[in-house]
């Protein structure tokens, strides 16, 4: 941490700086940000291309009397380190440590907790609203991205502000870029509006003059360099001003004088107002300016390369599993198309893209729309792979119902990061989908427990017509063998994985490694547990686990999805429906609290995912039956007694 850094509590202590002084602060939290998370992973390219527009912002406003909301939020670690939490900078995303997201529980100045794109608006609305009406001061700005304005909840909410007309300040953030380069009408509207037939011909008939005057050649060339910044200043104004919004910009996103300024006068205006501010992603760091997407979040990192830090020989991951699959699959069957929500790299589709560009959409940051986008292109015959992050898929739900499921249409749902996933903590732990799916009809949810695995559930699925969810975690697979060659796994049915008599553990996905550790354990104690492969969330293979539960009498679930309404729960139910009382069940699964960030395998011990706290409700269940038994016994010689 710098020597400006350390003396900076608050942002107060920034508003008797110079520009000069101001300048050297940027390049002194660019350098924190780049060391900091060079060894702890996190969102390098989005902290640093917003370094001076949070200076600035701060400067000019009264935080926390004004507030801001950083959409997304991955953005905010410039706006962390002036709010006094430079000294712990360097706990970033660690467990225990400072998030890398903003949050309320750690900072007066982090005014909502955000980790989804898009909700800054409609959020900075509702507080804009609310001080109104409780005669609170200051004012409320969003920072919002250009790609997650691609999303229909800001355009929403737009249309809302402009129609209440109330003090509300948006700083469109455009870098081009969300995680991915941006997509559709919106990102391309300024090239648009300057090429089409008017506007063409103007600009034939202005060079044709021009060409015939003096000096024409030399004011023909000063245009044609200028013309970008008429695309820039002229069209977004009009798109803006049509949402009765103030259009400001745009600004050069790095130049402080200037964004100070713009600030100071914009503080003054009435009703809504939006400036549109230019930046570069990864600005300061060569290697993320090069590879912005890259360096979106990365993993630690040698600062003098750019290049990731690997430790060993590992597995392949399962998003890489998932996008050679398809791969293969699309090869054979044509019908097969693949969707992304602008995240074509992290859901592992670059390589379908590539290979099958008339094949393969990104929608940009509109899962809605990916899932009903899907729904149509199922309807005449294809067969859409949605490749979603669980955390995002959550944003689609009525899609999924409404436009997938009650049409029974064959969309198959690739769930990427189904589980916890560690660092990004509570906004992206994909630990609700088994809950929120499996209550859907018509749709199959498998969870495969190696990579093995998932190739062949991934094939099954695009053979079946009907929707089809496969959920899978982050990170490397268990390093099995694979087969070669594809197999359709037959529907609704689980597998053995090993036999015992005293007790039935039934796993999903990568947790039937996790119980066949348990009951190897166990079995040295003299205990024999029996781990069935789920393999299926729905259907459930009812007659396996009823004959299971029948042997045993014992019953452990295990999955990494909240228990509330998951695997553990459909097993209880599926039992119940049966009228089979006699059986007691242990689930063990995500608790009913958000989970924070922190190293994924303390995540899962913390939440009792692991072998130990299996054996553990292994003795307890048995410990239960074995005093239950007695009872019973005692009873029966006491009535006979009687």
């Amino acid at each position: 941490m710098s020597d400006l850094l350390e003396n900076i509590n608050s942002p107060s202590d920034i508003k008797n700086f110079s520009l000069k002084e101001l300048g050297a602060l940027s390049k002194n939290i660019r350098k924190t940000i780049i060391e900091t998370v060079a060894k702890t992973g996190g969102h390098l390219a989005p902290g640093l291309g917003v370094v001076e527009l949070t200076l600035a912002l701060h400067y000019v406003f009264d935080m926390p009397e004004d507030r801001i909301i950083w959409d997304v939020g991955h953005q905010c670690y410039a706006h962390k380190l002036i709010t006094g939490r430079a000294k712990d900078f360097h706990t970033l995303r660690q467990q225990g440590g400072i998030a890398g997201f903003p949050k309320r529980s750690e900072s007066i100045y982090d005014i909502l907790d955000t980790g989804h794109s898009s909700t800054s608006i409609s959020a900075a609305l509702g507080m804009s609203c609310a001080m109104e009406l409780m005669e609170k001061n200051g004012r409320v700005i969003a920072v919002i991205g250009d790609g997650s304005m691609t999303a229909g909840l800001a355009f929403e909410a737009l249309n809302n502000t402009g129609h209440l007309q109330k003090d509300l300040i948006v700083v469109l953030n455009d870098n081009e870029m969300s995680i991915s380069p941006n997509v559709g009408a919106l990102s391309s509207f300024l090239s648009r509006k300057l090429t089409g037939p008017i506007a063409t011909n103007i600009k034939k008939d202005m060079e044709s003059f021009l060409k015939k005057t003096f000096a024409g050649e030399q004011i023909l060339t000063v245009l044609k360099k200028s013309e970008e910044s008429l695309k820039a200043l002229f069209t977004p104004g009009m798109l803006f001003e049509a949402f009765q919004f103030n259009y400001i910009g745009p600004l050069p996103g790095h130049h402080l004088e200037t964004l100070i300024q713009t600030f100071k006068n914009v503080k003054k205006l009435k009703g809504p107002v939006l400036v549109h501010v230019i930046t570069k992603k990864g600005k300061g760091y060569l290697p993320a300016e090069e590879k912005p997407e890259k360096f979106h979040g990365t993993g630690p990192f040698d600062i003098s390369t750019g290049k990731s830090i690997k430790y060993g020989t590992e597995p392949p991951t399962y998003t890489k599993i998932f996008s050679e699959t398809l791969l293969r699959i699309a090869t054979e069957n044509p019908k097969v198309v693949a969707i992304t929500a602008a995240m074509p790299s992290g859901t592992g589709l670059d390589n379908f893209a590539t290979n099958f560009p008339d094949r393969f959409f990104d929608v940009g940051i509109a899962e809605q729309h990916a899932v009903t986008f899907a729904a149509g292109l199922a309807l005449e015959g294809l067969i859409p792979v949605v490749a979603i992050y669980s955390t995002f898929l959550q944003r689609s739900f009525d899609q999924i119902i409404h436009d997938v499921c009650l049409n029974n249409l064959p969309v198959v749902f690739a769930l990427d990061r189904g589980g916890l996933v560690g660092d990004d903590g509570p906004t992206h732990h994909g630990v609700f989908d088994i809950s929120f799916l499996r209550l859907i009809p018509n749709i199959i949810i498998m969870s495969p427990r190696d990579e093995n695995e998932l190739q062949h559930m991934l094939f099954t699925a695009t053979k079946l017509n009907c929707p089809v969810a496969i959920r899978y975690p982050r990170g490397n697979g268990i390093g099995v063998n694979r087969d070669w060659n594809l197999m359709e796994i037959p529907v609704g049915k689980g597998e053995i994985l090993k036999q015992g008599d005293d007790l039935t553990i039934i796993a999903s996905g990568i947790h039937c490694y996790t119980a066949l550790d348990a009951s190897e354990k166990l079995e040295k104690e003299g205990i024999m547990a029996r781990v069935i492969d789920a393999k299926f969330i729905k259907p459930l293979d009812k007659e396996l686990i009823l004959e299971a539960a029948q042997q045993t009498g014992n019953i452990i679930t295990i999955e990494e999805n909240v228990r509330m309404g998951g695997f553990g729960s459909a097993i209880l139910e599926m039992l119940s429906d049966e009228g089979v009382f006699d059986i007691k069940v242990r689930r063990i699964g995500i608790p009913d609290r958000f989970i924070q960030h922190g190293n994924t395998n303390l995540l899962r011990a913390e939440c009792g995912l692991t072998a130990e706290s299996i054996i553990e409700k292994a003795k307890e269940l048995l410990c239960e039956t074995c005093r239950s038994e007695k009872k019973a016994h005692h009873l029966f010689s006491r009535s006979k007694k009687t």
